[in-house]
């Protein structure tokens, strides 16, 4: 299981425009299926880490990206 943490870098002036192309691809991606995610973290099966991968490659000049991989994750609340 790979976690995906990510947070926008652009200036002001454009982080609208940013987070909305960011956000409009993401919901057109395979990634938009997997169940457990938040507004910076995706959390990821896997066999879908090259789609993943790719996906924020894509988008590397506006973000930035830590993977991490763990072996259960559980809920508190």
């Amino acid at each position: 299981m790979l976690i995906y943490f990510y947070d926008l870098k652009t200036r002001l002036k454009d982080y609208n425009r940013i987070k909305r192309m960011f956000y409009y691809d993401l919901k057109k991606s395979r990634l938009s299926t997997y169940p457990t995610k938040t507004k910076s973290v995706i959390i990821v099966d896997d066999s879908g880490e090259a789609l993943a991968d790719l996906f924020f490659y894509r988008h590397r000049k506006y973000l930035e990206c830590y993977k991490a991989r763990a072996s259960s994750i559980e809920e508190i609340f």
